[in-house]
């Protein structure tokens, strides 16, 4: 028998489904110009698809590591980092708040994306497998 569910692997393709353009529209908005249209209709869409991303994830239980609540790990707390940093991150926006934007949107970057990322990497994880057999 498989150690994933049925459930827990269409919840965990669907995960990555959002978070993988995640990688790239991110990387993209943070290194090229801002304001201009383009900026803003791939950043709703990044910010759309880290919701959905951050929401999928609270439905995986931890597999790796301790678990609270016999389903949370540390790793959801990336899941509540990116719950809070967009809507406050938009709020910033649309209040003209650019520097804050940019922060909440750069340490989400890097937090959710970068450092969230890594951990999926650890033995034991899905990722670990596909990339290190």
């Amino acid at each position: 028998m498989s150690l994933y569910s049925t459930s827990y692997t269409i919840l965990m393709y669907l995960h990555l489904e959002t978070v993988v353009p995640c990688i790239f529209l991110g990387a993209y908005l943070l290194l090229f110009r801002k304001g201009n249209n383009l900026h803003k209709v791939l950043g709703k869409v990044y910010m759309t698809l880290m919701m959905f991303t951050a929401i999928l994830s609270l439905f995986l239980p931890a597999l790796v590591g301790p678990q609270f609540l016999k389903h949370f790990g540390w790793i959801h707390l990336f899941s509540l980092l990116t719950l809070y940093s967009i809507p406050t991150a938009l709020i910033a926006v649309k209040k003209g708040q650019i520097k804050k934007h940019k922060i909440k949107m750069v340490l989400l970057y890097v937090g959710a994306i970068m450092i969230a990322g890594g951990f999926t990497l650890v033995p034991g994880r899905y990722l670990h497998g596909v990339f290190f057999g």
